[in-house]
């Protein structure tokens, strides 16, 4: 049996208990995202790269997908976030910031999270469960969708 998006939340919530993890996560989780989308956007593509024709897009595709089958206000709020660092990348690219500058991101993003666990005494939980990469961000999200009064 799948897990619900709540057991989802809350069993990444186990390890992200510490205030200063949780401060860590909030800057490095949007951070390796964001990266996430850079490298992929970089990859040259087998036709004209767009804004939504792209590995990026292709990877938060695949991505929105898993959150569909989690909670449709968790796949709309994907879609704009997903929109929103596409449309970033491909406005980055077009100045000339692109592989480098995603590596960059995402290296010091990495750390972040690794000393944020070393403070919380907790392994990342994506050693557990590789799903948890995606998760990461939902829980994120799952706290701005409380404080605004959104169902997820």
């Amino acid at each position: 049996m799948s897990k619900s998006i709540q057991q989802w939340l809350d069993a990444y919530g186990e390890s992200h208990q510490n205030p200063t993890n949780k401060l860590v996560h909030w800057i490095c989780v949007p951070s390796i995202l964001f990266s996430i989308v850079g490298l992929l956007y970089a990859i040259p593509f087998p036709v004209e790269k767009t804004m939504f024709l792209n590995w990026a897009a292709v990877a938060f595709a695949l991505a929105l997908v898993f959150y569909l089958r989690l909670s449709f206000s968790m796949f709309v709020g994907f879609v704009v976030i997903a929109g929103l660092m596409l449309w970033a990348w491909h406005s980055l690219a077009a100045v000339g910031i692109g592989a480098w500058g995603a590596l960059g991101i995402f290296v010091v993003a990495w750390m972040g999270q690794f000393w944020g666990h070393q403070v919380e005494g907790k392994k990342p939980s994506f050693l557990q469960d590789v799903q948890f990469l995606l998760i990461g961000p939902a829980w994120l999200l799952h706290f701005v969708y409380r404080r605004l009064g959104i169902r997820y």
